[in-house]
């Protein structure tokens, strides 16, 4: 089961100059809650977004660069590799960059998407989820409040 999983706002934007434009403590909570204990691949800059390797994960990390090496991180150079080495894992979690995402959609079995109500000024995007493939199978709604500066909605996509 090969789950996505990423926070995106209302017109798929994911973040800019390599951080997230909003700032979510529930949703985070989600995200360690849901990934713990599993593979987490993503690419290169996602991986440097990070001040350390995430607890409790194995970091599989997706770049070009054939001379790249971080400490807690097993580096690979493309998404079938990546795949691969989560093969063990019965539910890896794909968490970003906009280009992994893309890459991956045609090979996910599952979307573990928030959906921030706003829009925002980014240069990362999700892809477009389309609905002749995937099926929204579950959703719970987060009010905006004095620890959420935005909206937002917990949505599970099961491909059809």
């Amino acid at each position: 089961m090969i789950t996505l999983i990423a926070a995106a706002g209302e017109n798929n934007e994911l973040g800019k100059d390599n951080d997230l434009v909003w700032h979510l403590p529930d949703d985070f909570k989600r995200f360690k809650q849901l990934t713990t204990g599993h593979h987490i691949i993503m690419g290169r800059k996602t991986f440097e977004s990070f001040p350390k390797p995430l607890p409790n994960r194995t970091h599989v990390v997706i770049t070009r660069n054939t001379e790249y090496q971080r400490e807690g991180a097993i580096v690979v150079h493309s998404l079938d590799e990546a795949l691969l080495k989560a093969s063990g894992d019965v539910q890896p979690f794909i968490i970003g960059g906009g280009e992994i995402y893309k890459m991956s959609m045609a090979v996910a079995d599952r979307i573990e998407l928030t959906r921030v109500h706003g829009t925002f000024d980014a240069d990362a995007f999700f892809p477009e989820i389309s609905l002749n493939d995937w099926e929204l199978i579950k959703e719970i709604h987060h009010e905006k409040d004095d620890r959420h500066d935005y909206s937002f909605t917990y949505q599970t996509w099961m491909r059809k």
